[in-house]
């Protein structure tokens, strides 16, 4: 059948060919025909194609000026320094922000040749002027050497004292007493507990396989599970651990290295850190963007008087706001701990040292604001200020321990009355001579004395900085890259200007 079609189409072609009726252009228009269709069919593919790639270019160009778009939007929020920053507070006209916002983290200026600038105290009793606000300067008198310490009066109004109080009575106080040992001196540098060291090795060794690791070690110091070790006990087994050449401790081991550790505890005094003791109420207060004008205003003035890169400033704690009733006190302390190796501070814990024995507050200075002034009481003292020495043992004199503020109030070298609107600026650390933050300031040592009639109120701003200066840039850039991030999403779900909706709060 199939040779037969074959056959009838072969004949059909020769028919056609020896048709004398056929014209003979048939056969050229026909190729002629054939030529052109096959032609159109090209060029409209070719445009097919063109256009293909035509489009797809378009919409590169397009996604690559929103890729660029985006990334700088958030950059320039940043680094404040863009007009882009002037916009954004433009378009919140309603929003009245006298501070710079934020997310100006001006992280490019934290270069090598970054430093901490300290105010000159001259002499006791030197005034200078400062200007804080526009079209006004306030005094700045040098109340101490040792420490480098200035009383600022005026330094909140009134009326901005009476906000800072309403907006802690609207957050909310909470107790922070610290009870009194019930026995004398001598007992309070004992554990609470009585154990054996036999249970005090069980107790450390997790994994219970006879054997003391400094994990172990660390991780119970990172529990709070109870005050059966001090820190100084731990840091005297963490020494002895490291001296070992397996570096870990056996039972026996342990009990040469238990024994030693208990011992200086017993000479040392140890008083500051195990006897502190305070009762008042406080609550914490953000001061970032969305908080209210009085609280960032206050915020920028701190970094007007310290003269510190505001990233400083913005990064620290929040400001904190306490309630001195009557009879409340804070016994003699430093604000600041001193830097040790097994240490790391609180504040650059997203960079951290993860092998640390514990977070220590690290502040470089304080700023100290009365809100308000109590009818009788309630002076800040300074109890060692500008000795020619310092001594903790000397902190105890005829029996009486000058840092008992319910006690010795009235011994202490430096006292102030607390003046509503007033502000103190201390240094807890020294220079370490290069422009950085050096050892604890010892003389720092400060407390409150009791309040004998009415209430004070008083707002604690501190500046925090790391002893360890490649530490504090690596944490600044950690925060800024979460910044970058935070603000891009901000970008694409919430505009900017919402942020007034959280202005009174």
């Amino acid at each position: 059948m199939e040779a037969a079609q074959e056959h009838f189409i072969e004949q059909e072609e020769c028919d056609d060919s020896d048709n004398p009726s056929s014209s003979p252009y048939n056969s050229p228009f026909r190729s002629t025909r054939l030529h052109i269709q096959r032609s159109n069919v090209c060029s409209r593919a070719y445009f097919v194609v063109v256009m293909v790639f035509f489009h797809v270019y378009i919409l590169n160009v397009i996604a690559l000026l929103l890729y660029v778009h985006y990334n700088n939007g958030p950059g320039d929020l940043v680094s404040g320094d863009g007009p882009s920053s002037a916009s954004v507070s433009e378009s919140g006209g309603t929003l009245p922000h006298p501070a710079p916002a934020p997310r100006e983290l001006h992280v490019e200026d934290y270069s090598q040749s970054f430093s901490l600038p300290r105010v000159e105290g001259i002499r006791v009793g030197h005034v200078q002027q400062v200007s804080l606000v526009p079209e006004r300067t306030h005094e700045m008198k040098t109340l101490s050497l040792k420490p480098l310490l200035f009383e600022i009066p005026g330094f909140l109004s009134e009326e901005e004292c009476r906000v800072v109080v309403q907006l802690a009575q609207l957050k909310g106080l909470m107790e922070s007493q610290t009870p009194a040992p019930s026995q004398g001196q001598e007992e309070s540098n004992q554990p609470l507990l009585s154990l054996s060291t036999e249970e005090v090795f069980s107790l450390l060794d997790l994994n219970q396989d006879g054997l003391l690791q400094k994990q172990e070690i660390v991780s119970h110091s990172r529990s709070r599970d109870g005050t059966w070790l001090s820190p100084d006990n731990l840091r005297q087994i963490l020494t002895g651990l490291e001296a070992r050449p397996t570096g870990m401790l056996t039972l026996e081991d342990f009990r040469h290295v238990y024994d030693v550790s208990q011992r200086p505890g017993q000479q040392r005094s140890g008083k500051l850190r195990s006897e502190f003791r305070q009762r008042n109420k406080h609550t914490w207060l953000y001061q970032g963007l969305g908080s209210h004008h009085v609280l960032q205003t206050l915020r920028n003035r701190v970094i007007s008087l310290t003269r510190l890169p505001s990233t400083l400033v913005q990064l620290s704690e929040p400001l904190q706001v306490i309630r001195y009733e009557q009879g409340d006190f804070s016994n003699a302390h430093h604000d600041s701990s001193p830097s040790r190796s097994e240490t790391t501070c609180a504040h650059t814990r997203l960079a951290g040292n993860t092998s640390a024995l514990r977070e220590v507050s690290c502040r470089y200075l304080t700023v100290s604001f009365y809100l308000s002034a109590a009818e009788e009481g309630g002076e800040t003292t300074f109890p060692v200020a500008d000795n020619r020495t310092y001594e903790e043992q000397a902190l105890v004199q005829d029996g009486v321990d000058l840092t008992d503020t319910q006690e010795t109030c009235g011994r202490g070298n430096l006292r102030i009355k607390p003046t509503a609107g007033m502000a103190l600026l201390w240094y807890n650390h020294l220079s370490d001579g290069r422009g950085w933050m050096g050892e604890l300031d010892e003389y720092s040592l400060h407390g409150d004395c009791p309040v004998r009639r009415g209430v004070k109120w008083v707002a604690n701003s501190w500046v925090n900085v790391d002893p360890d200066y490649q530490m504090q840039a690596r944490y600044q850039r950690l925060v800024a890259q979460r910044h970058r991030a935070k603000s891009a999403m901000e970008e694409h779900y919430q505009p900017l200007s919402h942020s007034d909706l959280h202005q009174d709060l």
